[in-house]
C-alpha cells in the first residue's frame, strides 16, 4: 500500500540541486511540506521560488550541516512554519580529493569526513526528537555504492558513505520501536554536481597546503564528470526513493548491475569466516554465544 505523504513535512540537505532538489520537488509532489536547506543560499532560494510556482509547499533554509547549532535552527524553523517534522534526507555531501594516499591533504579530508558523516549524524540528531514527538516517520541517510566498497584513490569519500550505511543500519534497530523507518540511499553514478564540491567548501577548510599532485587532480576530475555525466537522472533517483519507501526497504539501490560487484565482497568476508573457522588458534569459538548491545 502506498503511503501517503500528504500534510507531513521533510527537511532535505543539499536540496539546491542534483538529488535534494529532485527529492524535494517529488515528495513535495507527494503532498509534502518541504525545509528545503543548503549552504547555496542563491541556488537554493531560485530552487525554492521554482517548486512555489509549481503550487508545492517549500521554505529555504541556510545550513552548513558541519554546524549542529544549525541543524537545531533549521528543525526548529520547520516546526514553526509546518507545525511538526516526519522526515529528513540527510543528502548535503562532498566527493572529496582523487589522489594517492602520499599526496592526501587533511584539511581536504577532514572536510569530506565533516560533511558526509558528521553531518549526517548532526542531522539525525537534530530531528529525531521531532520525528519521534510526531509520532514516528522516516530517516534517509544518502549514502553511495562507494560505501558497499572501498574505491581506489578515493578513500574519504567511500570511507565517509562506509559509515552512513554502518549508521544507519544501526539507528534502524534502535528506532524502529519508535516508528522511525531509517533506510540508506546507495547510487552509483547520478548526474549531479558533486564532482565540483569545492565550489561549495568552507572556508574553515581551505588549505594553504596543496590539494594534491596536479595532474593527478586533473585526471582524477576529468574521470569523475564522465562518471557522473553517464549517470542516471536524480528524477529517476527520486522516484526510486517513493517506490523503496512503499515497500519498507532499508537499503535502496538503484544500479542492479553492480550486484557481482557487492557479492564479490560478501564472497570474500564469507571465505574470512571459513578461514577463522579452521583456524587452531579461534576455532573455538565458533559456537560460542553472539554477544551484542
Amino acid at each position: 500500500m502506498a503511503i501517503d505523504f500528504s500534510g507531513k513535512t521533510a527537511i532535505i540537505s543539499g536540496a539546491a540541486g542534483g538529488i535534494g532538489f529532485a527529492l524535494s520537488k517529488e515528495l513535495a509532489s507527494q503532498g509534502m511540506n518541504i525545509l528545503m536547506a543548503d549552504i547555496d543560499e542563491a541556488t537554493l532560494n531560485a530552487s525554492v521560488e521554482s517548486l512555489i510556482a509549481d503550487g508545492l509547499s517549500a521554505k529555504a533554509a541556510r545550513l552548513d550541516v558541519t554546524d549542529y547549532a544549525q541543524w537545531e535552527s533549521v528543525v526548529a524553523q520547520a516546526k514553526e512554519a509546518f507545525g511538526a517534522v516526519h522526515m529528513v534526507v540527510n543528502n548535503a555531501g562532498v566527493g572529496g580529493i582523487p589522489g594517492k594516499i602520499e599526496e592526501t591533504n587533511h584539511d581536504t579530508f577532514r572536510w569530506v569526513v565533516d560533511v558526509n558523516m558528521m553531518g549526517v549524524l548532526f542531522g539525525t540528531q537534530a530531528a529525531t526528537p521531532a520525528i519521534k514527538e510526531a509520532g514516528g516517520g522516516w530517516i534517509i541517510n544518502v549514502a553511495s555504492m562507494a560505501g558497499m566498497g572501498g574505491v581506489p584513490y578515493s578513500v574519504a569519500y567511500s570511507a565517509t558513505k562506509a559509515a552512513v550505511v554502518s549508521m544507519t543500519e544501526s539507528w534502524a534497530q534502535e528506532l524502529k520501536k519508535d516508528n522511525i523507518w531509517v533506510s540508506a540511499l546507495c547510487p552509483a553514478f547520478v548526474k549531479t554536481r558533486i564532482h565540483e564540491s569545492l565550489r561549495t567548501m568552507q572556508p574553515k577548510y581551505k588549505s594553504e597546503k596543496p590539494l594534491g599532485n596536479p595532474e593527478t587532480l586533473k585526471k582524477g576530475f576529468g574521470a569523475a564528470a564522465a562518471l557522473v555525466e553517464s549517470g542516471i537522472s536524480s528524477e529517476l533517483l527520486a522516484q526510486r526513493v517513493i517506490e523503496a519507501l512503499n515497500n519498507k526497504q532499508t537499503y535502496i539501490f538503484t544500479h542492479p548491475n553492480y550486484r557481482d560487484s557487492v557479492q564479490m565482497r560478501a564472497q570474500f568476508l564469507d571465505k574470512a569466516f571459513e578461514d577463522a573457522e579452521n583456524s587452531p588458534l579461534v576455532a573455538h569459538l565458533k559456537d560460542d554465544e553472539i554477544v551484542s548491545l
